[in-house]
């Protein structure tokens, strides 16, 4: 009897079918938290049951395993439920942005050719299979387990990529997973909270790995620094992956705000998805210390990763960290020649399993030198091998000869008091070939306050003069989606369409 119950859970601790975690967990404590959203907590066994249901409804629109859904919903419960929905039919799910066009949301789709979209009503499309967002299954359909499936690829994620044109990133993983294994630095049974968009590939990672694991997630919505704060008090939130875009949000808060909470819950910040500045960054590690501040530097491809804890970082300045174990790095220059530590090259990385072992595009082409895939961007190592990001390569600015990175100038210029954010872009120029061009966004009070000479000054103490922006434009819209991404390749292409005129 013993060796039985032995080998049961040796079972149990194996990876299981994604499908059949909800029920797991909801088997060993069926009240325990699961996704709070909008003031509302739904536990393991109501979230195992509304899925059931959910994926009886897709059933009978098509959905089946190996099929593709696309899913332009916004954060929220709807979100959670659908996605296990597809997980139990076997199916793979495509998270896109509840926002897009319908002509970007076409590329996407014909690349992915699902079997349903799932969405609000501006994402129908005429000749595929569609569910408008927001419709409840029938009482009628049973919430009783599903046959076990397995999905081939447990997610097909969308990326604009540098040039604008949508590819998808098709993970090789199949839809299982150890429920006995938190990710990312999380205890079992960790609460967390979700500040970021779900249709990004880290915030989807870490929110479901979360509830694979048992935990708790306390889901945004839609991001706001304030509020943030507020609930990691009330739900004494012990892990955060935030984007510099949202610390910046939040170290912009009145000090008396930013103190007044207890946020002495909060074991770890991890953040991720562009480079931070090293101002902010250390204003976050004397603030929460350096012991809760953690930086991850990779891609959606998960072509190799490297980290840093705050403590690491405060000997490395700037660094994103050394490689993981999984994938070796090198820094490669223009002839595919390893650089010398300092030497500004392109980073690239190469899987313990090879090339092609962790991810496949659709729709696009990695670049590669040999069995080695860079992500596209620039940086160098130090003698000890800590990486540092300088910018990407399509974003670098050559101005009258001088290579200018873009993230450096909008890491200082964003260390003005009134400045919410900015963007600063390449433009052609006839004398220097591009000059340097920086979209700005003031704080409110500051608008009409705030001029492009009161800029340059600020810029002139902390940056070489052909590093300062030549021509600046004020804007009272946010520059960064709420995962911290800009397109600066769209902005670019429509101030040049602008000034060519029609």
């Amino acid at each position: 009897m013993s060796s039985d119950l032995s080998n049961v859970k040796a079972a149990e601790r194996s990876p299981m079918p994604i499908g059949e975690l909800l029920a797991y967990h909801a088997r060993k404590d069926p009240t325990r938290p699961a996704v709070t959203y909008d003031g509302v907590t739904v536990s393991y066994a109501e979230l195992d049951a509304r899925t059931n249901r959910k994926a009886r409804q897709l059933a009978a629109l098509g959905v089946g395993e190996g099929d593709v859904v696309t899913l332009a919903v916004p954060n929220s419960l709807e979100f959670y439920e659908t996605v296990f929905a597809v997980w139990k039919l076997g199916a793979v799910p495509n998270s896109v942005s509840s926002r897009l066009p319908a002509a970007e949301l076409r590329a996407i789709v014909e690349l992915a050719r699902p079997r349903l979209i799932v969405g609000e009503e501006h994402a129908r499309l005429e000749g595929w299979s569609f569910l408008p967002a927001g419709t409840s299954p029938g009482d009628e359909l049973s919430t009783e387990p599903l046959p076990t499936k397995i999905s081939p690829r447990w997610k097909i994620q969308t990326s604009g990529g540098s040039t604008g044109r949508p590819k998808l990133i098709v993970d090789k993983k199949p839809a299982v997973y150890d429920p006995e294994q938190p990710p990312g630095g999380q205890l079992p049974g960790e609460t967390m909270l979700n500040p970021g968009p779900l249709y990004h590939n880290a915030p989807f990672v870490v929110c479901h790995q979360c509830l694979f694991a048992g935990g708790h997630v306390v889901e945004m919505g839609r991001f706001d620094a304030l509020r943030a704060l507020e609930l990691i008090e009330r739900y004494r939130v012990g892990w955060v992956n935030f984007v510099p875009t949202m610390m910046h949000r939040i170290w912009r808060l009145p000090a008396e705000q930013r103190d007044a909470f207890d946020l002495s819950s909060l074991r770890m910040v991890f953040h991720m998805g562009s480079k931070c500045p090293e101002w902010l960054k250390q204003a976050w590690i004397d603030w929460l210390g350096p012991d809760r501040i953690f930086e991850t530097y990779g891609g959606t491809e998960l072509i190799g990763v490297t980290m840093i804890t705050g403590r690491e970082w405060l000997a490395h300045r700037g660094s994103v960290g050394r490689v993981q174990p999984g994938s070796q790095m090198r820094v490669l220059n223009d002839r595919g020649e390893i650089c010398a530590p300092g030497e500004i090259g392109e980073i690239y990385f190469l899987p313990d399993g090879g090339r092609n072992s962790t991810y496949e595009y659709i729709g696009a082409q990695a670049k590669a030198v040999g069995e080695w895939e860079t992500l596209g961007d620039l940086g160098y190592v130090d003698e000890e091998g800590y990486l540092y990001i300088v910018d990407r390569r399509t974003d670098m600015i050559v101005s009258g000869g001088e290579n200018v990175y873009p993230a450096e100038v909008e890491a200082a210029l964003d260390q003005h008091p009134d400045v919410l954010c900015s963007i600063v872009i390449g433009l052609p120029d006839d004398d220097l070939g591009q000059r340097v061009h920086a979209i700005v966004q003031l704080a409110e009070h500051a608008r009409g306050r705030t001029d492009a000479d009161a800029l340059r000054q600020f810029l002139s103490e902390r940056l070489v003069r052909y590093k300062i922006p030549r021509t600046f434009e004020f804007t009272s819209e946010n520059l960064r989606d709420d995962a911290g991404k800009v397109r600066r390749s769209k902005l670019r292409d429509e101030r040049i369409g602008r000034a060519a005129g029609p």
